[in-house]
């Protein structure tokens, strides 16, 4: 029997996002398929709804993936794709596969023959970086960084020599409550004169992506709150 196919269906970024960030091709997607790897079931089903309005709900089978899916668990869920079914990853907001837990399945579904199909579809990381400035054709995405403040430094001064030595743009994140604790470190660890771009709340109405040199944002001293934000150190080409 031919293995199903894996599609990876990103979904709308923010709370005032919705399908008129995604192509019509995704919306046909979402009516067709009924199999899903997603993190919480009772968001990607509210998810769906507003993409779908008249889907069968009863029809959909879920199934968690999150950052406590084990291998072991992983390789049970492809069975559903190995038995010819198609199934798709539903990110919470974005693109899955990328800071997200379908990494995972993305990975085993190549070591098992599965075709792997990317949608298109909003990535933060991505439009923060072409809103930025900063060098689009050499960067570095490096996640999360530590949760030791010191170790956390020591990583800034490292991607900041990075900056100076080849341009790479480095891009991070971090989980929204600690967002203002990663801008402090920045502030206080990076030289004057190196860009800081902070892209906040992207599409949505309050959303911004702001570059200055970080002298400048020692005197603006604006905090990021609690809103999903992409943090980018880089120079001017």
């Amino acid at each position: 029997m031919k293995n199903g196919d894996l599609y990876l269906m990103p979904v709308w970024l923010g709370e005032h996002g919705g399908i008129e960030q995604l192509p019509p091709e995704n919306i046909a997607l979402a009516a067709r398929i009924t199999l899903y790897f997603c993190e919480h079931e009772k968001t990607a089903r509210k998810m769906l709804r507003r993409m779908v309005p008249d889907i069968d709900m009863a029809s959909l089978l879920m199934h968690r993936l999150d950052k406590d899916t084990t291998p072991a668990e992983a390789r049970t869920l492809l069975a559903e794709l190995a038995n010819g079914k198609d199934g798709a990853i539903i990110s919470e907001a974005g693109m899955p596969g990328i800071a997200d837990p379908g990494a995972l399945l993305v990975q085993m579904a190549h070591t098992n023959g599965i075709h792997v199909h990317p949608l298109t579809g909003p990535s933060s990381l991505f439009l923060a970086l072409a809103a930025s400035g900063l060098n689009g054709q050499h960067f570095t995405f490096v996640g999360y960084l530590p949760r030791s403040t010191e170790e956390r430094k020591q990583m800034i001064k490292r991607l900041e020599g990075e900056v100076e030595r080849t341009g790479a743009a480095q891009l991070m994140i971090e989980t929204p409550y600690r967002n203002d604790a990663l801008l402090a470190d920045l502030l206080q660890t990076c030289k004057p004169e190196t860009l800081l771009c902070i892209a906040a709340d992207i599409t949505q109405p309050n959303g911004s992506v702001i570059t200055r040199p970080v002298k400048q944002w020692r005197l603006h001293k604006e905090p990021v709150g609690k809103r999903p934000a992409v943090l980018i150190l880089g120079r001017w080409a």
